[in-house]
């Protein structure tokens, strides 16, 4: 068997291995880094994303990594010629509720202090109140501006009568993870870095280290890291090397609706509807989903988190209301043919004008991929316990957001540098603490999801 030697090998090209291949071949300078990848480049999970990002969380841990990570990406875009398509529209939470509105204001106030950026609350008037920037990011504010009802629906025109408030937090917005992904590997490659094309079926462990790894095409690769960034399929590498992860995967769909009527315009934030919901179906409706048990809960009171983005001429709609969680991925993943249905209908509350599409669910664009999360919904970036094995992964729903600072905290732990402060929130050692453990079962794995 023919075994070629690479210092550095990462297993997977997705957002967060072409991120780790560029911190390490580009940034720091490694020799010998291969990247194994059996599809397409950022093809799987990475595509399925709402390619956006935000420093909104609700700990500081987590705005910390993000600021960081949002900080790699900008630079990432300078360095680029500005290809990535990173903009910053905002993230915009609209309320119907004064309890709800407080919280908001409340939250704000706490991420101010986190390092999310300043609070501003405005009156009536929009003359304080900070634009975005039509492209780019240069002169794009931070922070988060409190709006409201009569001023957000003078900003937001599509915004209805429903809404009492809004919070637009800034340093939020949209990219495009193939340019991204693209660029990054193309920098990797140019730096001396290479990409296999195939699967990896095994890892060689000798002397209680890595020393190899095995591919479906019958080749081999000796090593002196291996780094696992291969996404919803990282409980089952971890197999590969006598480890049980307590991870599960969380399927999550989007519907692609075309705004043939430009309900939305093109340069509006992410819209989140915070309230809880019932749908608004006709009466016929209403029998015909009570008589099919599996459409019974679109009936029941929803949990708030609607929301959508413009991308091109359609509206990405999403909305986490109920849980599919399973120990590995199944591909293709399936999706309700209605999906696109609720999700239009859910969006009404906040925009009136989207009942123009009621009808239009069947015609919608449904894919989606899966989260792989931690117990914590926190990241797992570092060395695995074994020597030579590293993880970048469990980055659940925020691999495109946060995938710069894990390939950065990833380089650190590789080159024996001094570690940031997030780092510890990243440590896969958690996982076999059995403190941690014992907490698992009351933690929130969908703290900070959307």
């Amino acid at each position: 068997m023919i075994r070629d030697q690479a210092r550095v090998v990462i297993v997977g090209a997705g957002m967060a291995g072409a991120a780790a291949a560029y911190h390490l071949a580009v940034r720091r300078r490694i020799p010998g880094v291969t990247i194994v990848e059996a599809g397409e480049p950022c093809g799987l999970t990475s595509a399925m994303g709402t390619e956006a990002y935000r420093n909104w969380w609700p700990d500081p841990e987590m705005v910390g990594w993000m600021n960081r990570s949002i900080d790699l990406l900008e630079e990432v875009s300078a360095r680029s010629g500005e290809t990535i398509g990173l903009t910053r529209p905002g993230y915009l939470f609209v309320t119907g509720e004064p309890a709800r509105a407080q919280a908001l204001h409340d939250a704000a106030a706490r991420a101010s202090a986190w390092g999310v950026g300043e609070l501003r609350v405005h009156g009536a008037s929009a003359a304080a109140y900070p634009r975005s920037p039509a492209q780019g990011v240069a002169g794009a504010p931070d922070g988060a501006d409190l709006l409201d009802g009569a001023l957000l629906r003078e900003l937001f025109p599509f915004v209805g009568e429903a809404a009492i408030a809004g919070l637009h937090v800034r340093r939020c917005g949209f990219l495009s993870c193939k340019a991204l992904g693209t660029w990054l590997i193309g920098q990797a490659v140019a730096a001396g870095a290479s990409l296999v094309r195939d699967r990896v079926v095994g890892v060689d462990l000798g002397g209680g280290r890595v020393r190899g790894l095995r591919l479906a095409g019958g080749g081999a690769l000796g090593c002196d890291a291996l780094v696992a960034a291969v996404g919803p399929h990282l409980r089952e590498f971890a197999g590969l090397l006598g480890l049980e992860l307590p991870l599960v995967c969380e399927l999550h769909g989007k519907a692609g609706l075309v705004d043939d009527r430009g309900v939305v315009p093109a340069d509006a934030p992410l819209m989140v509807w915070e309230d809880r919901q019932r749908l608004p179906w006709r009466e016929d409706e209403v029998a015909r989903l009570a008589a099919d048990p599996g459409r019974r809960r679109w009936l029941d009171e929803l949990p708030g988190g609607a929301h959508f983005r413009v991308r091109g001429r359609e509206l990405l709609m999403l909305w986490t209301f109920e849980e599919h969680l399973s120990d590995a991925p199944v591909y293709p993943p399936r999706f309700d043919p209605d999906l696109g249905e609720a999700l239009i209908r859910g969006l009404r509350a906040m925009i009136p004008g989207i009942d123009a599409y009621f009808g239009r669910g069947p015609g919608c664009r449904i894919d989606g991929g899966y989260y792989c999360k931690a117990p914590d919904n926190r990241p797992l970036v570092g060395p695995l316990g074994i020597d030579g094995a590293y993880v970048i992964g469990a980055l659940s729903g925020y691999g495109i957001m946060g995938s710069q600072a894990a390939a950065e905290l990833l380089a650190d732990h590789l080159t024996g540098s001094p570690l940031p402060a997030h780092a510890a929130l990243a440590d896969p050692g958690r996982l076999a603490d059995p403190d941690f453990l014992a907490r698992a079962a009351a933690l929130d794995t969908r703290s900070g999801q959307l």
